[in-house]
């Protein structure tokens, strides 16, 4: 592609460091992208709560995804459209990862809603999104408005298996994908990081062809397809890698900023193209 309006990036494992750190680097990579006149905007699976650490820093000024897409917010973390699971397809996965002992959150647009507080990844989860759960005793009796229904597991065999059984089970009633190798998304039927950039492209009479797109995981790929060129994590897996138009560095070793400056820049409007 010879030219770049527009920039959409996936959040953990592409924006932020393992540790969840935004650079310097990073920051100044997004402000670069502002002077060059191509905007930004980011789309995760995250909730919109989980957002707020990036609004100030980034000077977030266009929509952004949460939930891997069902959900499209403002800059100011309102919600403008959301989607949720179906009460019953919330309940049918549920039950799916009680019958394989694999722990289930559940999000709506403000809460987080866990059983075992103690479970794994969920102190990893608080530093995360900067937010604390809601522990309840039985997910079941909190299933409406739910967005996006999360299968945590360190098993990640299991959790693979998981992912499999999943989709025969839920058929085309929900979207199933991995958004970490420890988490296993379940959200609203249509909804993805793909759609989400549709979305957002028509909102802003961007045309698909001139989005750049950057991620490392499988639930990135469906936005890769989206768009005109698309830019995958060094730390992504080969099979993400080979969907991607090319591949920058490691979210560790200043992957996003490299992205940028290597293949973004060189196709603002008005530069004189990639070398």
């Amino acid at each position: 592609m010879s030219k770049i309006s527009l920039v959409v990036s996936d959040v953990d494992g592409t924006l932020v460091t393992t540790e969840k750190a935004l650079t310097d680097r990073a920051r100044a990579a997004v402000a670069r992208l502002d002077a060059a006149g191509i905007g930004f905007s980011v789309v995760s699976s995250r909730p919109p709560f989980g957002l707020k650490m990036l609004v100030e820093p980034l000077q977030l000024r266009l929509p952004v995804g949460a939930f891997n897409g069902a959900a499209l917010v403002s800059p100011d973390l309102g919600v403008i459209e959301r989607s949720e699971l179906p009460v019953e397809v919330a309940s049918d996965a549920v039950a799916r990862l009680r019958s394989l002992s694999i722990d289930a959150w559940l999000f709506t647009a403000r809460r987080w809603m866990i059983e075992n507080a103690r479970g794994a990844y969920v102190a990893k989860e608080i530093a995360t999104i900067r937010t604390g759960p809601t522990v309840v005793d039985d997910l079941r009796a909190h299933l409406g408005g739910v967005s996006k229904l999360v299968g945590v597991s360190e098993d990640f065999a299991r959790l693979t298996s998981c992912e499999t059984a999943m989709r025969d089970a839920l058929g085309n009633r929900a979207s199933v994908v991995r958004s970490q190798a420890y988490y296993l998304d379940v959200t609203p039927a249509g909804t993805s990081k793909g759609a989400f950039l549709a979305t957002l492209a028509r909102r802003l009479g961007v045309p698909v062809s001139e989005i750049a797109t950057i991620g490392d995981m499988e639930n990135d790929v469906s936005m890769f397809r989206n768009s005109g060129f698309s830019i995958a994590m060094g730390n992504a897996s080969a099979e993400v890698k080979r969907a991607a138009s090319a591949v920058t560095l490691t979210n560790d070793d200043e992957g996003f900023a490299h992205a940028i400056d290597r293949f973004v820049l060189p196709r603002a409007p008005g530069s004189a193209g990639p070398i």
